[in-house]
């Protein structure tokens, strides 16, 4: 790999433990044994490049991520990150979830539960349970 893979790889690490932290390290150390190649390509194009474009905030990111991935269904340790990331990105718990019941129109019924399961276990592991829906006003 060149320097600047090299450079885009670090930035992609980087951009990605900060988005979802110890979850971030699970899923690349699931890969390590059987496709070490495919956690650097896709961290180097997803987050060493696109992740890091400045026309959306991280936020926002995250957010439109878990509606993709909610969608895709089928998703739930890539889920699992971007749960993590959205977390750490700012989002509450109770928006995370209004996200989620929003997929429910347009991805329907299992996937929406499926994607909520795992922000529930997300949530749990970071002691955000129950979730309180956030007042009116």
């Amino acid at each position: 790999m060149t320097m600047a893979g090299d450079d885009q790889y670090e930035r992609g690490l980087a951009a990605l433990r900060e988005a979802a932290g110890d979850a971030a390290q699970r899923l690349l150390d699931s890969l390590a044994d059987v496709s070490p190649e495919l956690s650097r390509r896709s961290v180097t194009w997803s987050y060493g490049d696109l992740y890091v474009r400045p026309d959306l905030t991280r936020r926002d990111r995250e957010l439109l991520t878990l509606g993709i991935l909610t969608g895709l269904g089928a998703a739930e340790a890539q889920l699992e990150v971007h749960v993590n990331g959205a977390l750490n990105a700012g989002l509450t718990p109770s928006e995370i979830v209004e996200a989620l019941l929003q997929a429910v129109v347009y991805c329907g019924v299992p996937r929406a539960v499926n994607a909520t399961l795992v922000a529930k276990k997300v949530f749990a592991e970071r002691d955000l349970l129950p979730v309180r829906p956030t007042p009116a006003g």
